[in-house]
């Protein structure tokens, strides 16, 4: 049993962590969130007086507009709280689900660190519990040294209503991947491009999931693009090792992702419905080439549903 769910954890480190990108350089977008605080609660006890956020409320507020949108970049999104991602999520609408190569990194929130103490060990040792919590955390520095630079970011197959994850081929990844190695599904990556996180000709093409619209686990009012893992094992190639760690028999995981803007995505990751991390995909020769006319407010054709009240943000 230990040992099951040391490869939980391992796989959990493997397929979750990756390098960041740096943004010592890149200042915070000037983008409006709803206040920590909240002058109108009149409640003794509580001196802080958190705002009470309600993404309706949050949205009407402080809409964003297209031009607040177009100032957000891969390299400045990293340079968020959590309330301000969680309040960003939640004005966002889920645009079209994507197609073909995604590159992506994760997001830890500014003030997050990984270290045994905080950040993706603390919610390790939380959702798995016990020893395995302890074994996840104890071993933390070790899993982020053979899971960084693991994931390099997703692969929709639109038709097909499936992904799967774009995985470097490294000794980490190999020693829980079961069968012959040479039947692993790969793809060809390109060498350049802004994030800069892929660093062989080729990577391999791991943890299938299906890909659909759903409510989202943050923000009810309209749907988000779900990534969901729990039934991998019914999608072509798939392999039980170490696809299933992903899936309904391991860490259950499901994404959910909405649009900032054409080829721009930001996700949300949970492991058996509990919020993990954040991340983001993005797709340079999607990207660069619409910003002109989004900013210019050409319709978006959203495949999910975008709610009853819409993402009524004014004109840029």
């Amino acid at each position: 049993m230990t040992s099951r769910w040391l490869n939980a954890a391992l796989l959990a480190a493997c397929f979750l962590v990756s390098i960041a990108i740096t943004a010592a350089a890149q200042e915070r977008p000037d983008i409006p969130f709803a206040p920590i605080e909240d002058p109108t609660i009149k409640d003794p006890d509580n001196p802080v007086k958190q705002f009470r956020v309600d993404m309706a409320r949050v949205e009407a507020e402080f809409p964003l507009t297209r031009e607040h949108l177009m100032r957000i970049t891969p390299e400045n999104v990293l340079n968020f709280t959590q309330e301000e991602l969680d309040q960003l999520y939640g004005r966002l609408t889920a645009g079209p689900i994507p197609d073909g190569q995604h590159a992506g990194s994760l997001i830890f929130p500014r003030g997050d660190r990984i270290t045994p103490e905080v950040g993706l060990s603390s919610r390790l040792q939380q959702i798995l519990g016990g020893v395995p919590g302890r074994i996840a955390g104890g071993g933390i520095e070790f899993l982020e040294e053979i899971g960084r630079d693991l994931w390099k970011g997703k692969v929709f197959f639109r038709s097909e209503g499936i992904l799967r994850n774009m995985i470097d081929d490294t000794l980490g990844i190999r020693l829980i991947t079961e069968g012959d190695h040479n039947t692993v599904m790969t793809t060809p990556v390109p060498r350049e491009g802004r994030l800069g996180n892929v660093f062989r000709n080729t990577v391999w093409l791991l943890f299938p999931a299906k890909v659909y619209c759903g409510q989202s686990l943050l923000d009810g009012r309209r749907e988000s693009i779900v990534v969901d893992y729990n039934y991998s094992d019914e999608i072509a190639r798939y392999r039980a090792g170490p696809d299933s760690l992903a899936g309904r028999g391991g860490l259950r995981i499901r994404d959910e992702i909405r649009m900032i803007r054409p080829g721009f995505y930001l996700g949300r990751a949970y492991t058996n419905r509990i919020f993990l991390l954040n991340f983001f995909l993005y797709r340079e020769d999607v990207a660069e080439p619409a910003e002109a006319q989004f900013a210019a407010g050409a319709p978006i054709n959203g495949d999910c549903w975008d709610g009853e009240q819409g993402r009524k943000a004014p004109p840029p």
